[in-house]
């Protein structure tokens, strides 16, 4: 039995439970494919784009090898993270070596792509098509494709290359580490631990790859199952603005959704101006309604338009005196929220502040 430099991992790590499959030594075998990556210590980017390698109709369920032979890593279906090339036709997809400059291209990302990205960026339609059964050419999986890269591959790609998340150059307020590449640098073998082998190293990139893997799957879900829907709902909000309040600074949802995922994008995309001042719910836990200041963008939490500050802090029947509107509930400290008993109440709380 020939024993290949660097190691192989086989079985189904495609888990979404808590058992880790097992990780093995395996003989060559030009029946089942192979894709390579570096052994060593391993990041995110890599143990994803195995997983998404894996998800796909030519490379479904392939053994992982770990190794830098160049050797045995020419030999392979494919590559990534390691070999010093990117080409899509032998699916080879390293990103560090010079002259290196591939971005995701679509709606102007312009963030360098770890190999993460590079993988996602060639077959990232065609994994969520099947994760969602609608057909790669279907508009949704285009939307969808480009949220996930968005909200999750981004990330990635971008921790990996070392690119800062703000162009400011002073210190941040606190330190964040529990980020998906955090995580996943933890699970590298520690160097206090007697046991440094091939075969712990190994067990622990597997255990990377179900944890990567397991978190793109679910960023898949929910943006099918939860940021879609919630879209549309806001798209047919925002055209039904000026049925809520001659402005168009008003909008009434006709179930609480995750709106804020979607509005500043949407306003952009529509055209809508003036920009939203307050959106108007019924509260999913009580007969109540709230009428929320949307932000002045998706990452502050200073509001557009506050509610008005005579208010704050103020509840019940003295924030209803002071208000001169039947029926409140309360308005939060930095006017960012407040509530009424009936939706009537709530839109005369949000055409009161509009108009200061």
């Amino acid at each position: 039995m020939t024993r290949l430099p660097g190691w192989i991992l086989t079985g189904n790590i495609r888990s979404f439970g808590p058992a880790i499959s097992r990780v093995c030594v395996a003989s060559f075998s030009t029946a089942a494919k192979q894709v390579g990556t570096h052994n060593g210590t391993f990041h995110c980017d890599e143990a994803l784009a195995c997983f998404i390698l894996r998800l796909t109709h030519t490379l479904a369920s392939a053994n992982i090898v770990r190794t830098r032979d160049p050797q045995v890593l020419a030999s392979l279906d494919a590559v990534v993270d390691v070999g010093g090339v990117y080409d899509l036709s032998r699916d080879r997809f390293d990103h560090h070596q010079k002259g290196f400059s591939e971005v995701f291209g679509r709606a102007g990302y312009s963030t360098k792509l770890s190999s993460a990205g590079l993988v996602y960026k060639h077959y990232g339609l065609e994994i969520i098509a099947k994760e969602i059964q609608l057909d790669k050419g279907h508009p949704d999986v285009f939307k969808l494709y480009l949220a996930v890269y968005k909200s999750f591959i981004e990330a990635i790609d971008a921790i990996d290359n070392g690119v800062s998340q703000y162009c400011v150059d002073i210190p941040p307020n606190y330190v964040n580490n529990t980020s998906l590449s955090s995580r996943i640098g933890r699970l590298n073998l520690d160097w206090t631990d007697p046991d440094q082998s091939i075969e712990k190293e190994n067990d622990a990139f597997q255990r990377a790859m179900v944890l990567a893997g397991n978190e793109f799957i679910e960023s898949i879900h929910f943006h099918a199952k939860s940021w879609l829907p919630a879209r549309s709902i806001v798209v047919d909000c925002l055209a039904a603005r000026k049925n809520v309040d001659s402005s168009g600074e008003i909008i009434l949802l006709p179930r609480i959704c995750p709106w804020k995922l979607h509005i500043f994008e949407l306003e952009e995309e529509m055209k809508i101006d003036p920009s939203i001042k307050y959106v108007i719910y019924q509260d999913d836990r009580s007969d109540n309604w709230r009428v929320q200041a949307v932000a002045v963008s998706p990452d502050k939490y200073q509001s557009r338009k506050p509610l008005l500050s005579q208010w704050r802090g103020l509840t019940g029947e003295e924030l209803s005196e002071v208000a001169a509107i039947p029926g409140c509930v309360f308005v939060h400290m930095s006017g960012f929220i407040g509530g009424n008993q009936s939706y009537e109440g709530a839109l005369a709380m949000a055409k009161a502040s509009l108009m200061v």
